[in-house]
């Protein structure tokens, strides 16, 4: 095991040792709009004080971003120290030992239904507009610049998912259609983290902003949300900050030191 609590926590110094954060509608915004580099500078340094003077909780994330975004996230935040989840818990990134680490859950019959499922996409969907997010493994994101229509996109695709027996859950973000393996979600891989690392649910913190990060208020003691997340996950949370996404966070995390 690395990363273990004992080289980060717990801390008598503070009252959680980590928080588990979404990125999209968090650390960033759902558009392609800019990141906000001098926020995110922010949350490096008070990443950078918990893991020096172990005083506040270290910030590492869980996304349904492709891995090499989720672990460019890992390091614009300064975070060497605690595993991310990546592609909604098909990864596990830990910075400390630059180890990928896939669910070994996932079985070459799974990997065969992402690239069946993926052919049939490309075939009926991409002419008509509909984009695959690259760098994926194990699952499957979609766009398209008309979501009222990517809407229905995604009531088609579970009809045809269950026609083939493909394994997947289909659910939609503000503005993607995310297709995931049943059995692999935010919550086995926040179960991967905390079995990898040891951490503890009572001194665990999370934020998130959209229905799908339910699986962090769940893992975790204290939930808390930007001001731009769902109505629906507000009701779950101990904070709903008035700021919006990295803002909102790091007003989230003056409150957690």
């Amino acid at each position: 095991m690395s990363g273990t609590a004992e080289d980060h926590g717990p801390s008598s110094k503070r009252r959680f040792d980590a928080v588990i954060c979404d990125i999209d509608g968090c650390l960033g915004p759902e558009s392609t709009e800019p990141l906000d580099a001098v926020a995110l500078g922010r949350i490096a340094e008070h990443n950078r004080c918990a893991i020096r003077d172990g005083d506040r909780p270290v910030v590492t994330v869980c996304s349904g971003r492709p891995q090499p975004f989720v672990e460019a996230m890992c390091r614009f935040t300064g975070n060497d120290a605690l595993p991310c989840v990546a592609e909604n818990g098909v990864w596990l990134f830990d910075p400390k030992e630059n180890r990928y680490m896939r669910d070994p859950a996932i079985t070459p019959g799974d990997l065969s239904a992402v690239y069946a499922a993926t052919e049939w996409i490309e075939t009926n969907l991409i002419p008509c507009g509909v984009v695959i997010q690259p760098g994926k493994t194990a699952s499957i994101s979609l766009w398209h610049s008309d979501t009222p229509y990517l809407r229905t996109v995604a009531v088609d695709l579970r009809k045809v998912f269950a026609e083939h027996a493909w394994p997947f859950r289909v659910s939609m973000t503000v503005a993607w259609i995310n297709c995931d393996l049943t059995h692999v979600s935010k919550a086995t891989g926040i179960a991967r983290l905390i079995d990898h690392t040891g951490l503890r649910k009572p001194r665990l913190a999370g934020i998130g902003d959209t229905i799908s990060d339910r699986a962090i208020a769940e893992s975790v003691a204290y939930f808390a949300c930007p001001a731009n997340a769902d109505a629906e996950l507000k009701q779950h949370a101990a904070y709903v900050s008035p700021r919006r996404e990295a803002e909102g966070v790091l007003d989230i995390l003056s409150r957690l030191h």
